[in-house]
C-alpha cells in the first residue's frame, strides 16, 4: 500500500538503523522523506551510539534516544518507550530498521501509519508494507533504503548523496586535540592549519567480528612506513579494543602519532576525521563516516561485500584479494584468513601515496 502525501501527515517518526555505518547509509533516504513532506515535523528514533550521525542533519527536527540498555531495556522498557512515542502525537512511522521490534514499538505507540519492508514476520503490524525483492538485497544499501521509499510511492533522488556534518563544539575540540601534531599557522592566521601537513587517519577496528579486521601488527607497520618514509602524521582511531595498535604506532614515531582509540565520542571522531588527508580503514562504521565527509579513503575488505556495503564515494580505493571464499560474510574466519593475510602493508602504503597525490586539496 502506498503512502498518500496528504496534509494529515504533519508529524513523522523515522526509526533509525542501529549501527553507525548503516545509519549513515540511510541519510539519502532521510533527505528524500524531508523532500516528500517538506512541512512536517520529522523526528528520528535512534540508539545512543548513532545519535551523533543525525545531530547536525538539517532534515531532522528532533532526536529521540532509544536507550535499550538502560531506561528502555526489556519488555517494560519497550512499553515505556512506546508511551513516550505516543505522547508525540505522531501521524506516520517510517521504519528504516527492518527488525520486528521496530514495527512492534510503532504498533504499541498506536502510530496510525506504519511503513517499512515486510521482513521479520512483521507484516501484520504494518499498515503500509513493501515486499523485499531478492534483487534489492544485491544492491548497495543506500539504494536498499531508497527502494523501500519508492515502494511506498515516495519520490527519491536518482543521484543520492550521503550527508554528515560535525557539530561546531566537536570541531573546536578536534582543533585543540590535534595541536601536538598540527601547530596553528604563524602570526596573523585565521585559526586554520598549515596545508603542508599530511595527516593520515588509521582505523584498525570494526564491529561485527574479527573477520573484518586486517592484522593489527600490519597497521602498526603501516604507521611506521607513513611516518618515516612518507613524512606523514598519523591519528589512530577506534575503540578501547584498538588502543594496542595505537600504542604500537605511537612507539614507532612518538612525535608524529596521536593515539585517539577509545578517547573520543563519535562526534569528536568525525571532527578529527575532517582534518585527515586520507583515511585508512577496515569495513566499519568509521569507513562510512569518512565517505560521508568526502575524505579520500583506502578501504580494506576481506569477509564482507564492497558491492553492497562498500563506501558510497568516488574518492576511494578498495583493497581486497580475489579469494574463492570471499566474501563469506562470517564474523570469524573458519579457514586460514587468507583474504586479510595476503594484503601486505606495502600495498596499503602505495595506495595511500596515490590518494595523497590525487587529492592534494
Amino acid at each position: 500500500m502506498q503512502l498518500k502525501k496528504d496534509k494529515d501527515i504533519k508529524n513523522i517518526l523515522i526509526r533509525s538503523t542501529n549501527w553507525v555505518g548503516d545509519a549513515i547509509m540511510t541519510t539519502p533516504a532521510i533527505q528524500a522523506i524531508r523532500q516528500n513532506f517538506p512541512n512536517a515535523k520529522i523526528s528520528i528514533l535512534a540508539k545512543p551510539w548513532v545519535k551523533d550521525v543525525f545531530a547536525a542533519n538539517h532534515c531532522i527536527d528532533h532526536i529521540i534516544v532509544y536507550d535499550s540498555m538502560h531506561r528502555h531495556k526489556g519488555l517494560r522498557g519497550q512499553v515505556r518507550m512506546a508511551k513516550e512515542l505516543a505522547e508525540q502525537g505522531l501521524d506516520l512511522a517510517i521504519l528504516l530498521q527492518n527488525a520486528f521490534e521496530a514495527a512492534w514499538l510503532a504498533y504499541l505507540a498506536r502510530i496510525p501509519r506504519r511503513a517499512g519492508y515486510n521482513t521479520d514476520a512483521r507484516s501484520l503490524l504494518l499498515t503500509h508494507s513493501v515486499p523485499l525483492k531478492k534483487e534489492t538485497k544485491k544492491i548497495h544499501q543506500v539504494y536498499y533504503y531508497l527502494r523501500m521509499l519508492e515502494g511506498l510511492g515516495l519520490e527519491v533522488d536518482q543521484k543520492p548523496q550521503l550527508f554528515l556534518e560535525p557539530a561546531p563544539d566537536d570541531i573546536a575540540w578536534a582543533r585543540k586535540a590535534l595541536l601536538p601534531l598540527i601547530p596553528p599557522l604563524k602570526k596573523g592566521d585565521t585559526g586554520g592549519f598549515s596545508d603542508e601537513n599530511k595527516l593520515i587517519g588509521i582505523n584498525p577496528g570494526a564491529a561485527y567480528g574479527p573477520a573484518k579486521r586486517w592484522l593489527p601488527e600490519r597497521f602498526v607497520e603501516l604507521a611506521r612506513m607513513l611516518t618515516r618514509q612518507a613524512d606523514a602524521k598519523v591519528v589512530v582511531f577506534g575503540t578501547n579494543a584498538d588502543r594496542k595498535v595505537g600504542e604500537g604506532a605511537l612507539a614507532t614515531a612518538p612525535e608524529r602519532v596521536i593515539n585517539m582509540a577509545g578517547k573520543t565520542t563519535l562526534g569528536q571522531a568525525m571532527a578529527l576525521m575532517v582534518r585527515c588527508r586520507v583515511f585508512i580503514t577496515n569495513d566499519s562504521g568509521l569507513m562510512h563516516v569518512a565517505a560521508a565527509l568526502h575524505i579520500p579513503l583506502v578501504a580494506i575488505f576481506g569477509s564482507t561485500n564492497p558491492v553492497t556495503t562498500g563506501p558510497f564515494s568516488d574518492r576511494v580505493v578498495i583493497v581486497r584479494k580475489d579469494i574463492d571464499c570471499s566474501p563469506c560474510l562470517k564474523t570469524v574466519c573458519p579457514a586460514d584468513f587468507r583474504c586479510m593475510k595476503e594484503i601486505m602493508p606495502e600495498e596499503i602504503y602505495m595506495a595511500t601515496l596515490r590518494m595523497l597525490e590525487r587529492y592534494r586539496d
